[in-house]
């Protein structure tokens, strides 16, 4: 706004090459109009009242607040290095993302049940520490996901459907184990530490690998994909935690009894 008469104004100023140039232009064209052309369209056309030198000016008019921010904003900008040509527009609604991430939800709720059965139905009693160990796991990754403010889009439910997944396969590799320790008679609580003990190895071994993938995709990504790549990576973490914190010290607890 101009002190004097409260006018919305835009103030400019200009290096010193602009400003001996536009010195000589605006005396030479004192009382004509002076042209500001974007993208070889005419945006303001303000006439000259008076020479301007030192390279600071100020243009004037019937500028609401908006209007004057807008042309501030387009003289800042300047033109773009290259011609915009709109070939398509189309206007989608909220409704269509909202959709996406419900199906991904359901999808995610369907799997994780299934997998729960299957758990339950392959090892019976040890699926059932492993179904608790895969819950704790959920719980965890929304938890932090929560304390980090994160948005939960479709590609970060990719990322916790990946993450079911792989606790999947822990558990899978290690009662696996567990179950080939179990035909040498040894006794139950020995075989649960050898068989923790020995699929330690392939368990670290394909969630480093991956960890290490979701740290590219984090660093190397934008947008959807760091998206992915975040829940990936706490999901391996928590994934680790509650196979071999939780599952095992249930698993122990199981085996002294």
């Amino acid at each position: 706004f101009d002190n004097q008469n409260n006018e919305t104004v835009v103030n400019f100023t200009l290096d010193r090459v602009g400003a001996k140039k536009f010195g000589r232009v605006t005396t030479k064209n004192v009382g004509k109009r002076l042209a500001i052309i974007l993208d070889n369209k005419i945006i303001s056309a303000p006439q000259i009242r008076e020479p301007i030198q030192g390279g600071s000016g100020q243009i004037s008019g019937n500028f609401t607040f908006q209007s004057a921010t807008d042309l501030a904003l387009l003289l800042r900008s300047g033109a773009l290095p290259a011609p915009l040509n709109i070939i398509e527009e189309r206007t989608v609604g909220p409704d269509l993302g909202e959709d996406s991430i419900k199906a991904g939800a359901i999808s995610l709720l369907v799997g994780f049940l299934l997998v729960i059965f299957y758990m339950f139905y392959k090892y019976k009693l040890l699926g059932i520490i492993a179904n608790l160990a895969l819950i704790i796991n959920l719980v965890l990754l929304l938890g932090i996901l929560t304390l980090l403010e994160a948005t939960l889009t479709l590609p970060g439910i990719a990322g916790i459907i990946l993450t079911v997944g792989m606790a999947v396969d822990a558990n899978v590799l290690i009662f696996e184990r567990i179950k080939e320790e179990r035909k040498t008679e040894k006794s139950l609580i020995h075989a649960f530490d050898t068989g923790y003990r020995k699929a330690q190895s392939a368990v670290l071994d394909a969630n480093i690998t991956t960890l290490i993938s979701a740290i590219i995709l984090f660093f190397l990504g934008s947008g959807p994909v760091k998206g992915f790549a975040v829940t990936l990576g706490i999901g391996i973490i928590t994934t680790l935690f509650s196979a071999y914190y939780f599952a095992r010290h249930l698993s122990s607890f199981y085996a002294l009894k």
